[in-house]
């Protein structure tokens, strides 16, 4: 008989991979292992991965760097859901001769999660939440939309689809990126101002970027601290756009009104993070992808790639 190839799917905390797509065609031809827990350390992802042929990631949750992928002769493909994979060394891959490939990405559901975190702290929904189930009744007021200012810091894909519905909600939009003109911003309903201004003049400031070497710390003490003190920032992109201690400073010192994340320089955040002691930030642990219907492109197109591999 055959050999079958071994396929590993790393951090699939919910279990999902295997009931979101069919793999009977791949099941065929392969030993697929599902990896439920995240490991974080090099030696010991090395160890775990040691057999398989193909290692299907999700998104960066685990990074594929030279050193680590020098480790594992076997590999031969690796998967990852998104468009783009920023943690996986591709020079790296080039040289050992293994194969990379993507899948598809459905933007709706971090443009949807911006908007929940959004709403949820401008009226306090967590805390009224509480309130309610120990008995409580009415002990916050709200924020409105309507007639408030909304700073977008990327008016990308997703960052113009923020300034759409932020248009329903009847609010100011403004935006800028290091590439935004005036023109560009006026084509979605925006009003190009400087970076100062946009943190000065905000009410909600929402960051959309790509990371790269160029964005990284975009958003620094600088910035933040020119912000309102009833303003609120929201971040559902990427952890490093943000001077993260910078973040802890203004929130611990109630320079501003709160922040909602969903994204971490570290992912797990440490159980220990001042991030998780703060009584004025909303945070969610980098779930604004997750969805049934993106788990669905992600893990079809993944046995759609690995099915053309195997022929």
């Amino acid at each position: 008989m055959m050999k079958k190839i071994k396929i590993a799917i790393l951090d699939d905390y919910q279990n999902a991979a295997l009931t979101l797509a069919d793999w009977s065609v791949v099941e065929a031809a392969a030993d697929i292992t599902v990896f439920n827990d995240h490991l974080s350390e090099e030696e010991e992802i090395a160890k775990r991965l040691q057999p398989f042929e193909i290692i299907c990631v999700m998104r960066e949750r685990t990074p594929l760097q030279e050193s680590l992928l020098a480790k594992l002769p076997n590999v031969k493909l690796i998967v990852s859901t998104g468009s783009r994979n920023a943690s996986i060394d591709l020079k790296a891959t080039e040289k050992l001769g293994i194969k990379v490939a993507n899948t598809g990405y459905m933007s709706t559901g971090a443009i949807e999660m911006t908007w929940a975190v959004l709403m949820a702290m401008a009226r306090h929904i967590p805390k009224e939440t509480s309130t309610f189930k120990s008995g409580g009744w009415q002990t916050t007021i709200g924020t409105d939309l309507a007639g408030k200012t909304i700073g977008i810091v990327g008016l990308g894909g997703i960052g113009k689809k923020i300034a759409e519905i932020a248009k329903v909600f009847d609010m100011n939009v403004i935006a800028w990126s290091q590439n935004l003109t005036p023109e560009k911003a006026a084509e979605q309903g925006a009003r190009y101002v400087s970076k100062e201004a946009l943190f000065q003049e905000s009410d909600f400031i929402t960051i959309h970027l790509v990371l790269s070497d160029r964005s990284r710390g975009i958003v620094s003490t600088k910035e933040l601290t020119l912000m309102k003190p009833s303003a609120y920032f929201i971040n559902t992109s990427r952890g490093p756009l943000v001077d993260e201690q910078a973040l802890i400073e203004v929130l611990t010192n109630k320079s501003i009104a709160g922040a909602a994340l969903d994204v971490f320089d570290t992912e797990p955040l440490p159980a220990d993070h001042p991030f998780r002691k703060l009584d004025n930030l909303l945070a969610t642990s980098h779930i604004g992808f997750v969805t049934e219907d993106t788990y669905r492109v992600f893990y079809g197109d993944t046995v759609k790639t690995i099915e053309d591999w195997l022929k």
